[in-house]
């Protein structure tokens, strides 16, 4: 009989294939798990649970599947975009962005369903609106609500579950409190549709692209006004015409003698004197009349020139002319965008899915080609076959992903890309689906076509005789793509996590550190379920932020009550200080901090679900939601309060050796272990999710509504049962409590047949 004690110290393989099981010699099994979920790797070697998700705001309408997208202003102007069936929502820190022309609040009745009074309020019929401010009916502030029979000056409210407001019993109504709707711009996009668009952003302006839509450019003004307009694509200009007059009016008319124009041309108009804010802008002819016509701006207004200064003499128009190979129209609307060596970069049309098209420098709506080093350049890749140009990613190169191969554009003179120097040159021929990649470093990570397999590309070798290399990033954990991956993003810190979502709605993360060799995947279930399965993960988006964590955001899909609701919600900090008052370990969760309380509220995004408490720091018995509600065994001064989830980490086989050989095979137990663990409270230890005991971090002396300390260091714990081929060491948190395992050391005797 062999005693031995392994160490098992780093986790820095995460979980890794049953494939596996044997591979018993490999460096990435004894650095592997056979399960990880609920818990990501941390890059230093141990793993520790994540943190749960922040309840934001349901979607517009939770009928329809619904897309975010991150758009950065600057460091300290961050936005989510919620796009849904031709609308898009924004949130910034977390919080919807509202119209900001809020109604007061004079009157509310007791009544079911009590009406509000609000003289000369703007809203209609359904429309959602957020109450806060309220005096007396405190029970109405902070919430979201449909405006129903709508009035001039009153209207009813009911739940975003479509329930009438009962305001019967409630304090009655004395003073204060406003209304105000939900801000949100109607976009073109349906549905079907949101998951293949492509953005790049400059600034406060985004290019949104779809094969089957014209290209569309989103800028943002302020908090509350984005406005979206057609972007007009300037691919060269006809002979210039001249221009009499311009009229101060609505419209303004343009006076032009034989223009030769036409209802629907786009034109270009340079060197008015006066009314110079027209100049160099684009615009779509109407109102065409011999001599004279009217403008229509990008976002399709015509445009008021009351308030210009008056027209003084001057100035020409021109038609815009399409570039050589054209990028608007049916079937040649792009499918991809970047920005690159400050050029808009444009591919993949039906007609021509292997061009691509560059912009003049620092003008990204002139493609007018030329000779020129800062003029538009117009190529086409040459293959064997037609492959569609999937992705463009800008590193250091412009790596260009298609359908068969991955290509790298770059220029003869290694200066920057001039219509006389460029070239592509294909590197691998593995083929890309058509899922938007994450860049990290200098490396881009993208979905072979099958959309299984994630590869990392990079550039490999000396400086000089080096090429370009793509490794499967999956083949130690193939089991956890299977599906597909459908959306990936990359959180940067606080670890370097990739998050990708599967075709089935679950979660995966790769903490991706190239640097330390830390390739490590984990998997995540949402709290909550969908249907009978689990809840649903639709689409996430990371947002950086200066003062720590970056932010992952989600759109999560369950079943509340009967009903479909998919959610918005936000990831909490990893690092969540000292002290268990202020850890965050519950899904679709709120958090409460202030003076001493009995019941808990404004949880009506899950009512009649049972949730998971955590009060001052310490663990409280299920409660189910009852009127957006619960009540507490115990007062409370602060709380965290959502749906349950379970993080739970196995090893793989242990291999410890024996008096002739491997252990592998032979009945072996293992009588005690070691944990080391970091910041953790009330976790279970055993062979298997169904054999497992409590560790005890409460002594005696402690109160049951008071905190136990987070514990930093070893626990020993002993082992039941005999000699068995079990031989796994099982690890999970049931409780809204944090857990960090660096290290395993367990016992074990092996007996040798």
């Amino acid at each position: 009989m062999a005693r031995s004690a392994p160490a098992l110290s780093s986790f820095t393989a995460g979980e890794i294939s049953p494939r596996l099981e044997g591979r018993i010699t490999l460096d990435k099994y004894r650095e592997g798990l056979s399960e990880l979920t609920n818990m990501v790797v941390l890059p230093q070697g141990g793993v520790t649970r994540r943190p749960g998700t922040q309840f934001l705001a349901e979607v517009k309408d939770s009928a329809v599947k619904t897309r975010i997208i991150p758009f950065q202003f600057k460091t300290t102007d961050t936005y989510i975009l919620e796009f849904g069936e031709q609308n898009m929502r924004v949130f910034r820190d977390g919080e919807q962005v509202l119209e900001g022309a809020p109604g007061t609040i004079t009157a509310i009745t007791n009544a079911n369903p009590g009406v509000l009074t609000i003289t000369g309020h703007t809203f209609t019929e359904g429309e959602e609106i957020y109450i806060t401010g309220v005096g007396g009916m405190t029970a109405l502030n902070g919430r979201n609500y449909l405006a129903v029979n709508v009035t001039a000056n009153t209207f009813t409210l009911q739940t975003l579950f479509e329930d009438d407001v009962d305001t019967t019993a409630l304090p009655a109504f004395t003073s204060g409190g406003t209304a105000d709707a939900i801000y949100e711009i109607v976009t073109p996009y349906l549905e079907a549709d949101l998951f293949n668009l492509r953005v790049a952003q400059s600034a406060d302006t985004m290019y949104i692209v779809h094969p089957d839509y014209e290209i569309r450019i989103l800028s943002r003004l302020d908090h509350n006004n984005w406005p979206v307009k057609t972007a007009i694509i300037e691919g060269g200009l006809a002979s210039a015409t001249s221009i009499q007059n311009i009229t101060q009016a609505s419209p303004g008319v343009v006076h032009s003698g034989s223009h030769g124009l036409v209802n629907g041309d786009h034109v270009k108009i340079l060197a008015v004197v006066g009314m110079v804010e027209l100049n160099s802008n684009y615009y779509t002819v109407a109102g065409v009349t011999t001599g004279t016509f009217t403008l229509v701006d990008e976002a399709g207004v015509a445009v008021d020139t009351t308030g210009f200064a008056a027209y003084v003499s001057g100035g020409t128009v021109q038609k815009i002319l399409d570039p050589s190979i054209p990028i608007t129209g049916a079937n040649n609307r792009p499918s991809v965008v970047s920005f690159f060596e400050q050029r808009l970069v444009f591919a993949g049309t039906t007609e021509n899915p292997q061009t691509v098209w560059f912009s003049n420098s620092g003008d990204y709506q002139n493609f007018t080609t030329g000779v020129s080093d800062d003029d538009a350049l117009i190529y086409t890749i040459a293959s064997n076959q037609v492959n569609s140009i999937r992705y463009l990613s800008a590193t250091r190169v412009l790596v260009l992903g298609t359908s068969g191969g991955e290509y790298v554009l770059s220029t003869t003179n290694d200066g920057p890309i001039t219509p006389t120097t460029t070239q592509i040159r294909k590197y691998s021929n593995y083929g890309s689906a058509n899922v938007e990649p994450v860049q990290v470093a200098d490396v881009t990570l993208f979905l072979q076509r099958g959309l299984r397999k994630i590869r990392e590309f990079r550039y490999s070798g000396a400086v000089d005789t080096g090429g370009y290399t793509a490794p499967d990033v999956t083949i130690l954990a193939e089991h956890l793509t299977e599906g597909g991956i459908v959306q990936f993003a990359y959180q940067q810190e606080p670890d370097g996590i990739v998050w990708a979502v599967r075709a089935d709605g679950a979660l995966l993360g790769m903490t991706y550190r190239r640097e330390e060799e830390v390739v490590a995947w984990h998997k995540h279930t949402i709290g909550g379920v969908f249907g009978s399965g689990n809840a649903v993960v639709e689409s996430i988006a990371v947002l950086p932020t200066d003062n720590g964590d970056d932010e992952l955001y989600l759109i999560v899909k369950r079943t509340i009550g009967s009903v479909t609701k998919r959610y918005l919600e936000r990831f909490k900090q990893f690092d969540f200080g000292t002290q268990t008052t202020n850890a965050f370990f519950v899904d679709s969760g709120l958090a409460y901090a202030g003076g001493s309380v009995n019941t808990l509220a404004g949880l009506y995004h899950l009512e009649g679900q049972t949730v998971s408490i955590l009060g001052n720091g310490a663990s409280h018995p299920d409660r189910t939601v009852t009127n957006g509600a619960v009540s507490l065994a115990f007062s409370v001064t602060s709380a965290a309060i959502g749906l349950t989830y379970t993080s739970y980490m196995q090893t793989m086989r242990l291999e410890s050796g024996s008096v002739d050989g491997t252990s592998q095979g032979k009945p072996k137990r293992i009588h005690a272990i070691t944990l080391r663990l970091l910041k953790t409270v009330g976790i279970e230890v055993g062979n298997s999710a169904n054999e497992n005991d409590r560790i005890f971090f409460r002594d005696s002396s402690m109160n049951m509504d008071e905190a136990v300390p987070l514990f930093t260091g070893d626990k020993n714990i002993e082992f039941p049962g005999g000699f068995d081929d079990n031989d796994r060491i099982y690890v999970q948190q049931t409780q809204p409590l944090p857990m960090t395992v660096l290290a395993f050391f367990p016992r074990m005797n092996t007996f040798d047949i």
